[in-house]
């Protein structure tokens, strides 16, 4: 599948010299107005019945999108991140969608090898900086294996890409819109519970939130609590319960980035609290919560701090 890209690119190149000019405003509910220079591809975007996206609801209509601009493709994961680095070399804009993130794996070698190396295997002369990987991602309590992982720190150990996890509709829209201007190849995982349970207004006009900041969304003095994605609203609930029954201050933060993370936040937080909890979904050996904690601890000044 390493060629894959590289067909792509040359295949594509008839669809990227027709598509409409880089960017227009967005307007309008949705986002793929603006977004989309040329293609989207994914197993089902064009043709959305069954499973709920944020970003393709209401389903696009191809007299105002383009069949080039987004399309199906085989249910071929390798074929899907494939395309979107062919399309992407060739300086086009390609959003790449996994239906969901548990079947992102097949992909792996497309994603770690090929478009997170691809600037630096050659000398910075190439890249596929405008690639942005979608998928669903996290736990729902039913789906089993195939619908309830949360992959982040596979892909958080592999340098060149961006790793990002929004945790509501107003987060989503901002990050995402800053990952497809990135330089660099990103993936978008989605909170898949929160499709639906996460209610907010999102501004028609497009805004960017940055990568790499973290937010502080409760301060406190006691102990700082780390998550990023479905966990927020978990933690937001314990730092309510603590101080209510407990008169334990908290102070709340959502990671947003992956990777690169935002070490200068989390460690200011820690050096007022003392104290560090860091709550994730995903299996605790290897999970990320432990690149935090020990990045954490090797620090001097943190000899002292509980995590």
């Amino acid at each position: 599948m390493a060629a894959v890209g590289a067909t792509a690119g040359r295949l594509l190149r008839l669809r990227a010299a027709r598509a409409e000019g880089r960017w227009r405003r967005l307007r309008g509910a949705g986002l793929l107005r603006g977004l989309l220079q040329p293609a989207s591809a994914g197993g089902d975007a064009a043709q959305r019945r069954q499973v709920a996206h944020f970003t393709f609801q209401p389903d696009p209509e191809p007299r105002e999108y383009g069949k080039d601009r987004v399309f199906n493709t085989p249910l071929c994961e390798q074929g899907i991140v494939g395309f979107g680095i062919g399309i992407a070399v060739t300086g086009a804009t390609a959003i790449a969608e996994i239906q969901f993130a548990d079947y992102i794996f097949p992909a792996f070698d497309q994603i770690v090898n090929e478009a997170a190396k691809y600037r630096y295997r050659s000398g910075d002369l190439f890249n596929c900086g405008s690639l942005t990987i979608r998928s669903p991602w996290g736990c729902v309590g039913h789906g089993a294996l195939y619908h309830s992982q949360s992959p982040e720190a596979f892909f958080a150990h592999c340098p060149g890409i961006k790793v990002v996890v929004p945790r509501s509709p107003f987060q989503a829209k901002g990050l995402l819109l800053s990952c497809i201007e990135d330089k660099n190849p990103c993936i978008f995982f989605e909170p898949k519970i929160l499709y639906r349970a996460a209610v907010e207004q999102v501004p028609v006009e497009p805004y960017n939130i940055p990568l790499s900041q973290a937010e502080v969304i409760q301060e406190g003095n006691d102990v700082t609590l780390v998550a990023w994605g479905t966990q927020v609203h978990v933690i937001r609930e314990v730092a309510s319960m603590a101080q209510e029954k407990l008169g334990v201050s908290c102070e709340v933060i959502d990671l947003r980035t992956i990777l690169p993370w935002d070490v200068d936040t989390v460690c200011k937080s820690v050096v007022k609290t003392g104290r560090l909890l860091i709550s994730h979904e995903a299996p605790l050996t290897g999970g990320f919560a432990s690149e935090i904690s020990s990045t954490v601890q090797v620090i001097d000044q943190f000899s002292s701090v509980k995590v």
